[in-house]
Parts: structure tokens; sequence; C-alpha cells
């Protein structure tokens, strides 16, 4: 029997498009919701069956979140035979670790409830932080989007395109895209003033007169990818291309973004988002069916995995 696909209502169109791929529709579903908020969704038959729930916890993220947590209780309790969270998009991903006294680890109590409602296994693709499988009483397997993001750049020119990590947490990234482009690689030590406003403080590389293509795993306020190329054009940088594989573009980002004017603008369709007329939406679809059908399987996922 093929996977079944169950579908959030955080991106319908792309768990659409890994169903057909997979040679089928998602699992009927419905989403009702009380006066005061509280959701409450309903899972068809899905009895005996392997089944994947796909929903990225984009804005509004909590809420969000919570329909994935009760999809997958909903499919365990419908008699589901293994439940597999695919999550495009893992928010909370950022609170990976303690700044300060007082706050929370967000990601571990999040993929702690997702293993609570019924998860048996979690799948991400390109997170904030490279600890969920440490974090997590459930197997992670983690996907990343460079080679779709990196086929979609073409051919690079080596002598006149440097790839560009926006912040120190993204240099593995970075590195991971210049060994798919032959490309050199750069990157920028950035100091965070506020949750939407950074500065960006010095750049290890060289970039003079050539093409920054700046990637990070995603943008939200755009404020990290507005700071690394101010300070890319000071050194000397000609252009920009900006690359994500995760396109939240909340509050002013897309202004920001239009404003700043790269030659290009990448992001994936891993969340449904309102995007500029210039951005251009890569599908990770193809990416999603493959590793899906390969755990359907029970195959190693090695030619898509992401291993730090």
């Amino acid at each position: 029997m093929a996977p079944r696909i169950v579908s959030g209502t955080a991106n319908r169109a792309l768990a659409e498009a890994v169903a057909a791929g997979l040679g089928g529709e998602p699992v009927p579903t419905e989403l009702d919701q009380f006066p005061d908020g509280e959701l409450c969704p309903v899972v068809g038959a899905v009895r005996g069956d392997d089944v994947y729930v796909i929903q990225p916890t984009s804005p509004p993220l909590n809420e969000h979140v919570m329909e994935l947590l009760l999809l997958l209780d909903a499919c365990r309790r419908t008699g589901a035979v293994r439940v597999t969270a695919v999550v495009p998009y893992f928010g909370y991903a950022r609170q990976d670790r303690r700044s300060r006294p007082g706050e929370p680890v967000g990601a571990r109590v999040v993929v702690d409830m997702i293993a609570a409602a019924g998860a048996d296994r979690l799948v991400v693709v390109d997170p904030h932080t490279s600890g969920f499988e440490a974090m997590s009483s459930i197997p992670v397997e983690t996907l990343t989007a460079t080679t779709v993001l990196a086929g979609a750049l073409g051919s690079p020119t080596p002598h006149s395109q440097v790839v560009v990590a926006p912040d120190l947490g993204a240099v593995k990234l970075a590195e991971r895209f210049a060994v798919q482009l032959r490309l050199p690689a750069a990157a920028v030590r950035k100091v965070r003033l506020s949750g939407s406003r950074v500065r960006a403080d010095e750049l290890a590389g060289d970039v003079n007169g050539c093409e920054a293509i700046i990637v990070d795993d995603m943008i939200s306020t755009g404020a990290t990818i507005v700071a690394a190329t101010g300070l890319a054009v000071a050194r000397g940088a000609v252009s920009q291309v900006v690359v994500a594989t995760h396109g939240l573009f909340v509050g002013p980002a897309v202004d920001r973004l239009g404003n700043l004017g790269p030659r290009r603008l990448l992001v994936t369709d891993t969340v449904s988002a309102q995007v500029g007329s210039a951005t251009e939406v890569c599908s990770i679809a193809p990416l999603l069916t493959d590793a899906i059908g390969q755990l359907h399987r029970e195959e190693r996922l090695d030619d898509l995995g992401l291993f730090e």
C-alpha cells in the first residue's frame, strides 16, 4: 500500500503536490474551530496505513503547531500503523539553547510535544539548528534544499561570484552551497540588536569585484540579509543574489528586500507566504516525495539527508 498524506492547513498546495508525486491525493480532512479559537481537526480513514502529516509551523506559528499536534493524535487514534510528522519549516528551532537565565529551550519542548502527540518520526528541512536528533526521543530525518536551490541558480562563474553566510550560524549552509556551486565562501559576523534589527560588523573572505550570493536557512524580517548585503557592498561586492530555504517574509521583510533590490531572490515553498513579484519560488515537493517514498520502503536517505 502507498503512503498516505495528511495535510494541515499551513501549506495544502505543497501536501497536494507531494501526494500527486506519490500517485494519490491527500486524505480528506476537516478543520473545525470553536468561537474561542479552539481547533478540532477531523481526519479521514487511515486505519492500518503508513501516514505522513505535512504541516510547516509557519506564521501563525502557535496555531499551526497546535493543529499539527492534534492531527498527529487524530491519526494515531484513528488506527494508523505509523505516523510521521513532516515539518518542512520547524518553528521554535532558534530556541535550541538558553542565552540567559530564565529562558526555556523551546525547540526541545515542541519536539517532545510532537512525540507525545503520536509521531513515530520527524522530518524537517534545513532547520535553524542541527540539534534535533540529540534532543528528540524519536528519530529525526533532516533534509536539505541546497541541491534544489543550487540547481535553480544555474551555472556559477567561479571568478566573479562568492557564497556569503550572513551570520556565523549559516556558515555550514554556505559551505554546502559553495561545494555544490564550486565557489569560494565568505562569512559575516553579526550582532543582534533586537528581534528585527541586526548589525553586521566583520566579513571574513574576499568579495571585492564579485557578486555576493547570500544564503541563509530562512528570511524572517529581512534584517540579517540587509545588514550582510550592506557590509558586502562596503567591501566591494558589485551585485547580490539572495537565497533562502524558508521565506517567511514577516513584518517589513518585503519592503526591505524590495529596497535592497537583489539581482535574484530565491526561496522554496516550505511555507506558504506572501512573496514579492520578483521572488523565485523553487518547489521542494519532489524532495519530500522522494524522502517519503524511501522512508515508506524502509530505505536509507543517504542521498537526501543532511548530516552535519
